[in-house]
């Protein structure tokens, strides 16, 4: 686009051009150079203005922080002491229970099955006394049950009063109670079975 030199924009620029000592056709054009060279300086020091004072502009790159995944947990060291010694001294003597219970439990559930296959029908006196065979392996559980029970309680009690679990005490705890539970299940499932043959 062309700038018609007689026109009304002409004029102003003629009149600028007069306030700032310029006089004639080239104190026109000089005035317009004038224009066009303080835009710029304006623009840029308007820039600079915004920009903090006594340092280099802030970078757009993540901060250290920002490149963390804030899903990994910190680490932590590890306590890698041995297990606590009492700790082991009740996981061995409750492991022992459970052991001395399976003994005893072992052959009233032999007893209970022999029975419970030999059994007439509901409320007979065979079926009465495979009942009591029954009830007796049962009670025989009782060791076994009370040992996994206070094994799990040895694992709460350590959390709750120590708020956590150094990891070989977690493990012997583990340890023992996959023990006790193994011979826990087992007992459960002859119970079951002796209470399925006499529910028929």
């Amino acid at each position: 686009m062309f700038m018609r030199l007689g026109g009304p924009r002409h004029r102003e620029v003629g009149h600028g051009a007069q306030a700032l000592g310029f006089a004639g056709p080239q104190g026109c054009n000089k005035a317009l150079l004038v224009r066009a060279t303080a835009l710029p300086l304006l623009i840029v020091t308007m820039l600079g203005a915004c920009s903090p004072a006594g340092g280099p502009y802030p970078s757009l790159q993540p901060r250290a922080a920002e490149a963390i995944d804030p899903r990994l947990q910190p680490v932590r060291p590890m306590n890698d002491r041995p297990a606590t010694p009492a700790l082991v001294g009740q996981l061995a003597a409750l492991v022992e229970q459970a052991r001395g219970g399976e003994a005893a439990f072992a052959p009233a559930a032999a007893e209970a099955e022999r029975l419970a296959s030999a059994a007439g029908a509901p409320q007979s006196e065979s079926w009465m006394a495979a009942q009591e065979s029954l009830s007796a392996a049962i009670a025989a559980r009782r060791p076994t049950a009370l040992a996994l029970s206070d094994i799990d309680a040895l694992g709460a009690t350590a959390l709750q009063t120590q708020s956590g679990i150094a990891p070989n005490d977690l493990k012997a705890i583990q340890s023992a109670a996959e023990e006790v539970a193994s011979i826990d299940r087992r007992q459960a499932d002859r119970i079951k079975a002796v209470q399925a043959r006499l529910a028929h």
